[in-house]
């Protein structure tokens, strides 16, 4: 590995927090076909077929606010679909739910995962292969 290369740190997973990690580790294997590999009472890790969520425990855990400011959401994670209407309803039997507000939903639908953290589901892949 070159030097210049061995400077470039390389992401591994986001990390969402969560009042239970294992209890969201579960909905987002669910959600995303993936396999719960590690969980413990404060980390978790869900690695699915394209890629890896880990949930950490955060006692204090308080949910966003979509859309708003009270508290504000920190980041999301987007995931890419080829359908909309059949992704949102298999989030929904995951554990989702749709979010009252969607701001682009002709071809992007926010849910909010079980503790109440907003994901987006898109056709708009912006250069994610099929």
């Amino acid at each position: 590995m070159s030097d210049e290369a061995a400077a470039y740190p390389r992401l591994t997973a986001p990390t969402v927090h969560a009042p239970d990690a294992r209890a969201l580790a579960k909905f987002y294997a669910a959600l995303t076909g993936g396999v719960v590999t590690f969980a413990d009472d404060y980390w978790a890790v869900v690695t699915g077929p394209n890629g890896r969520i880990d949930v950490q425990t955060v006692a204090t855990y308080t949910p966003p606010t979509w859309p708003g400011e009270e508290q504000p959401v920190r980041m999301h994670l987007d995931f890419h679909v080829s359908d909309l209407e059949t992704a949102v309803d298999h989030a929904s039997r995951c554990g989702a739910t749709r979010a009252e507000f969607q701001p682009n939903d002709d071809h992007c639908i926010v849910m909010l995962d079980p503790v109440g953290y907003p994901f987006c589901l898109s056709r708009w892949d912006m250069g994610v292969p099929d």
